[in-house]
């Protein structure tokens, strides 16, 4: 069934972990971020219990468990569930989430995986997965739960690999692509993003960054909230602690003065973050960056960096 969908999308703001090249993760259904929404990453979304309606695109179809589709960057999506009301379905779903760069760098990895290219060239109008493939994914995408390191990133290869095996055991949903891949925040948004951004070592109110984006604080603290899935606080520590994971790795500077560089001024609190975000605490990240070779992102939201300087040179409103 097809329909012409006007209601906007909204923009989430999808943060892999510093140590990682993409995001494997579960959710809950109702979350927050289960509504009609866009981001610039693909994302390979396993539904796993409940029945219901997806929309893809401008795509509307019924789903039903273990239902597997990979859109491709900027597709919106939702997943609606058809469960009573006030019912909490636990971990409904299950999805990995990856960036164009991160895709192209596979798919240009060697000639053997040419198959992958063809498959995220697909994605840009969602395809859902059928039978055997669908099966493999379903698997595959479970067992990467408990991988880590390199490990993981050899059954990312798996799961392409095995994703883009026989074309005839994908369907495209929607009929039309993306107009573009370009990331368009609202203006105040992009401005707020832009000043963390700058910033982040510095002290950083709500209240302040409301008046440099031109709105009330509860109607930014809504806004930004809506359009990210995360709150402006969480925001700017998670801004802090992606620097810090930058000078950890780059540098041999003392944990405690990295914590102060990053904006932070109790190194109790830093610690607290440092590991609920990571998983780790500062030294052992260090410690195994430094063992692997990690090399750390010199700028970790680059992308959403570059977009802004995208829109300051072509004039756009800051």
């Amino acid at each position: 069934m097809r329909a012409d969908l006007r209601i906007v999308p909204d923009f989430e703001m999808i943060i892999c972990p510093p140590a990682e090249s993409f995001r494997w993760n579960m959710h809950d259904y109702p979350y927050f971020g289960a509504k009609w929404h866009y981001h610039p990453e693909y994302e390979l979304h396993l539904t796993r219990s409940t029945s219901g309606v997806m929309m893809v695109g401008d795509y509307i179809g019924e789903f039903e468990p273990g239902c597997l589709v990979l859109t491709g960057p900027n597709v919106p999506h939702n997943w609606v569930s058809d469960i009573e009301p006030g019912k909490l379905v636990r971990n409904r779903d299950m999805l990995i989430q990856f960036t164009a760069e991160w895709a192209d760098r596979v798919a240009g990895f060697c000639p053997e995986l040419g198959g992958i290219r063809a498959l995220f060239e697909d994605a840009v109008y969602g395809v859902e997965f059928l039978g055997a493939t669908a099966a493999a994914g379903r698997r595959l995408l479970a067992q990467m739960g408990a991988a880590n390191g390199a490990e993981r990133v050899l059954m990312f290869l798996q799961l392409m690999i095995a994703l883009s095996r026989d074309p005839s055991e994908r369907r495209k949903l929607s009929r039309l692509a993306p107009a573009s891949t370009e990331v368009e925040l609202p203006a105040e948004l992009d401005a707020a993003m832009r000043y963390v951004l700058d910033n982040y070592s510095e002290d950083i109110d709500l209240a302040s960054v409301a008046r440099h984006c031109g709105l009330e604080p509860q109607a930014f603290s809504r806004l930004f909230k809506r359009q990210t899935g995360h709150t402006f606080a969480r925001y700017v520590i998670l801004a802090r602690i992606y620097a810090a994971c930058s000078l950890l790795t780059q540098t041999y500077r003392p944990i405690t003065d990295i914590c102060f560089d990053v904006g932070f001024n109790n190194i109790a609190n830093f610690n607290r973050q440092f590991f609920k975000i990571c998983g780790r605490t500062p030294s052992d990240y260090r410690r195994n960056a430094h063992k692997i070779g990690t090399d750390a992102r010199p700028d970790p939201f680059r992308e959403i960096r570059a977009y802004s300087a995208g829109m300051a040179a072509a004039g756009g409103k800051v």
